[in-house]
């Protein structure tokens, strides 16, 4: 039995877009680098617990080998690349969603994160960093004065 579909022009545009941006890729690809692959940004979420930093990027499909992790000053990033399977051909593709090529993330730590202690992990696809940080400096609640009284800012 046939079943109807409901036509999303937003869905045709995306797809002729991609098809577009993968038509200049291979039309260019032989011309000296003109045409760049953009940078991804792996998915991050970053939290601090019982006076631990964490930040967990998921960047699954990469070896961990090819993973490079650096600190500058109080900034952490994440370098990488994620490769394509070089047995299937560019034409032998009917559908390709997945995002291939280097991707960078730069993330600033808060202040108290003891960076020289930092400590990575790697697990089905998910790079877990976690750092020891000195007790959290607590914010400072002012109070507004609204016309001659004093309230208490939440």
């Amino acid at each position: 039995m046939l079943s109807l579909t409901r036509w999303n022009p937003l869905r045709d545009l995306v797809s002729l877009q991609k098809d577009m941006d993968d038509l200049f890729r291979r039309s260019f690809r032989d011309f000296g680098g003109l045409v760049t692959e953009p940078v991804e940004y792996p998915a991050v979420e970053c939290y601090m617990k019982d006076n631990l930093y964490t930040v967990k990027a998921s960047i699954p499909g990469v070896d961990p080998k090819d993973i490079h992790i650096s600190i500058m000053e109080n900034r952490l990033s994440l370098k990488g690349e994620t490769r394509m399977n070089k047995n299937v051909k560019e034409e032998d593709y009917m559908l390709r969603e997945i995002r291939y090529g280097a991707f960078e993330r730069t993330i600033t730590l808060p202040e108290g994160v003891e960076a020289d202690k930092i400590h990575a992990s790697f697990d089905n696809g998910l790079l877990t960093i976690t750092a020891p940080a000195r007790e959290a400096v607590k914010p400072k609640k002012i109070e507004i004065e609204v016309a001659g009284k004093k309230s208490k800012a939440a």
